[in-house]
């Protein structure tokens, strides 16, 4: 094994026990404020899951391409957690 393959092991069960917990969570409060908190933080992780996970396509794209498309899921996902979190504030 590589380290970069047991960092993505390591990476998968981080989210994994991330997406659990919150889903848990969300089922126990919905609706409200923290039912959107917890909805922002589960897409959001989710997004990021994608972004870390898209160099399993290392071999049949492009590496600038990969980048590019990691970049964009990072960018989406914070901008996701920016923009709801600025609606969760004002609500």
């Amino acid at each position: 094994m590589t380290a970069q393959t047991i960092i993505l092991i390591f990476t998968l069960v981080i989210y994994l026990i991330i997406i659990f917990v919150f889903n848990k969570a969300r089922i126990k409060y919905a609706g409200g404020k923290v039912g959107k908190v917890i909805n922002l933080i589960l897409v959001t992780v989710c997004l990021l899951f994608v972004a870390d996970y898209v160099i399993i396509f290392d071999t049949a794209v492009d590496p600038e391409v990969l980048e590019t498309i990691r970049s964009l899921f990072r960018t989406a996902a914070l901008s996701f957690l920016a923009y709801g979190g600025a609606k969760v504030a004002n609500s």
